[in-house]
């Protein structure tokens, strides 16, 4: 059925257009159907003229097969090329307005903070506050605009081939239980609950240590960010052949069906995520699959809206 709707999409030229934001004209699949009109009226004409002046049927058949599959050929290569621009074009416009948003409330806090300090105008407020208060607030919102520039230039390495990491012998029930003490606190206060199991004697995994903390760590804070009021994140690490399992499971919020499909795409957020305020830049679980995926492992999930979800991902033994 999915696979019915995808190919259903991916033939409608009106839909191209409305993911590219361009003209008709413009779109790569209404191009693609104009040109595949265009390649069977000059393999018809073709066909006449050779018939015309050829008298050998089998001649007839492999110029016509010839003219077509040069002319598919072209189509496919001229399409191909014009589908990467416009996808490029829609991730640059994309970009400039997600980065936009995402500097935008953190500058602007910083702005206002500053204003405290500094305006006259302000005394009653500044008095109600002490320096560390504001101090915070500056901490916070620099975190989160260091935090956005690291995922963006993350991005830009793996999109341009420019990604490097090392492996290593990583002991990953070890790994994990440093990131749950670290995330414990923000677990406790948002009334999260982490267990974490493991099959004992685990073999060490090859990976890079310094990346993989990062993908358990945006699993777990996910795991727990996307739970509301209260629940329990479940971490199960296990052998299962030459590779190591890793399952996390969370009564959070879960994931729209519809936009399962979209979930590990650069700058992708579900609405119901938007319509809890969620912080976050969409580059997580994208940067994660790949990291995953350069370490010779692979990451996937399930999710039930209003449920919750459940991400694995492999990784290969040393």
């Amino acid at each position: 059925m999915k696979n019915t709707e995808k190919i259903l999409e991916s033939l409608n030229p009106l839909a191209s257009c409305k993911k590219y934001r361009i003209p008709l004209w413009q779109c790569p699949h209404f191009l693609f159907l104009l040109m595949g009109v265009i390649i069977i009226v000059v393999i018809i004409a073709t066909y006449f003229i050779a018939t015309l002046r050829i008298n050998n049927p089998q001649s007839v058949a492999l110029i016509v097969i010839a003219v077509a599959t040069v002319l598919i050929i072209i189509d496919f290569i001229i399409t191909r090329s014009i589908e990467r621009m416009a996808e490029a074009s829609r991730m640059k416009t994309e970009f400039i307005g997600i980065v936009s948003h995402k500097l935008r409330t953190p500058l602007t806090n910083l702005k206002f903070s500053l204003e405290l300090l500094l305006s006259s105008r302000f005394k009653k407020v500044r008095e109600k506050m002490n320096e560390e208060d504001y101090m915070a607030i500056l901490k916070e919102n620099t975190q989160k605009m260091i935090d956005l520039l690291n995922d963006l230039l993350t991005v830009s390495r793996i999109d341009t081939g420019e990604f490097y990491f090392k492996k290593e012998a990583v002991f990953l029930e070890e790994l994990t239980k440093k990131i749950v003490l670290r995330l414990k606190p923000f677990a406790q206060a948002s009334n999260v609950k982490i267990m974490l199991a493991a099959e004992k004697n685990l073999p060490i995994v090859s990976a890079d240590p310094f990346w993989l903390e990062g993908v358990i760590g945006k699993l777990v804070d996910n795991a727990i960010r996307y739970i509301k009021h209260q629940g329990e994140v479940q971490i199960k690490i296990q052998k299962r052949k030459k590779e190591l399992l890793f399952e996390i499971r969370d009564t959070g919020v879960g994931i729209p069906k519809e936009e399962q499909r979209y979930i590990f795409q650069r700058f992708f957020r579900s609405r119901n995520v938007l319509k809890h305020q969620t912080e976050g830049t969409g580059l997580g679980l994208y940067i994660a699959k790949k990291i995953l995926e350069f370490m010779g492992g692979k990451i996937w999930f399930k999710s039930k809206e209003g449920e919750g979800s459940t991400f694995w991902f492999t990784l290969p033994i040393k």
